[in-house]
């Protein structure tokens, strides 16, 4: 996995200060009254999915539910292998079986909760195809999400993978590149603010939110629902999946109340997980 090593002192000093950026724990999973599920996600769309059920959903169902945010794609991973978390969601399927593989984890995902369409963004251009010969394209830096990307790229007719390139697909497996696009890779968080610096950037749906870019409106390209292996899902150390709290949370995240607010909050930037 290309994402950037963190040494194991750095990484404990960097989730201290995440867990407690986000208030101190009161739930199992930070010591607390053994009753609250301690829920890891990013702000957009997960934070703002579960702050939903948390505030509308949760008492009726018998859910005490805290949620911690996270900026990035690996602490929320960490703090749930070791404890600090109960569940995450944030991540799909082929990130969490390549952080499995590349971290030593033991993480397994409960149910599918949304899908958010990774796009291309871009100043220079309102046409994917019409980029530059030559232009610098950003494209996040860890494997599935790179994979992901150059698969949207692909998907579009802009290069060619090389037969059987699967999610981890990178830069050596273009086959074609007429446009002789050079691809920069960086840590997914830092996409948006690469835009004034390159022609295009491929973002992440949540980071594209945060940044103020409405996928429906402002992205060049936007991968399709159809046979998308990457809806974002609610994830747990094995073990922990029937949790009654677990099960409690990923009944609601299935919900219709939850697949309406999904549907009105987002207008297609983010799908219930069923949909297309």
């Amino acid at each position: 996995m290309r994402t950037p090593t963190i040494a194991a002192a750095a990484a404990a000093a960097a989730l201290g200060l995440a867990l407690t950026a986000c208030g101190s724990g009161s739930g199992s999973a930070a010591g607390g009254d053994g009753d609250t599920l301690v829920v890891g996600a990013t702000a957009v769309p997960a934070g703002e999915v579960l702050t939903y059920i948390q505030d509308h959903l949760a008492a009726d169902a018998g859910l005490k539910l805290e949620i911690k945010e996270f900026t990035d794609y690996v602490l929320p991973n960490t703090a749930l292998q070791e404890g600090s978390l109960d569940a995450n969601l944030y991540q799909n399927q082929p990130y969490l079986d390549d952080f499995n593989a590349s971290k030593g984890t033991d993480l397994v995902p409960v149910v599918r909760a949304y899908l958010p369409p990774m796009g291309v963004y871009s100043k220079k251009t309102d046409d994917v195809t019409k980029l530059a010969d030559g232009a610098t394209v950003a494209v996040p830096n860890d494997t599935t999400n790179e994979g992901r990307a150059l698969k949207l790229l692909a998907a579009k007719g802009v290069i060619t993978l090389k037969d059987g390139a699967g999610t981890d697909a990178s830069p050596r497996d273009v086959t074609a590149n007429p446009k002789h696009l050079r691809f920069k890779e960086l840590e997914a968080a830092q996409l948006p603010r690469s835009l004034d610096d390159v022609a295009a950037a491929v973002i992440n749906n949540n980071y594209a939110q945060d940044a103020g870019l409405s996928p429906t409106r402002d992205a060049i390209l936007l991968e399709s629902v159809r046979d998308n292996p990457y809806a974002n899902i609610l994830a747990v150390k094995r073990g922990n999946e029937d949790d009654p709290q677990v099960r409690k949370l990923a009944k609601l995240l299935g919900s219709a109340d939850v697949k309406k607010f999904i549907e009105e909050k987002y207008q297609g930037s983010v799908l219930p997980a069923g949909s297309g």
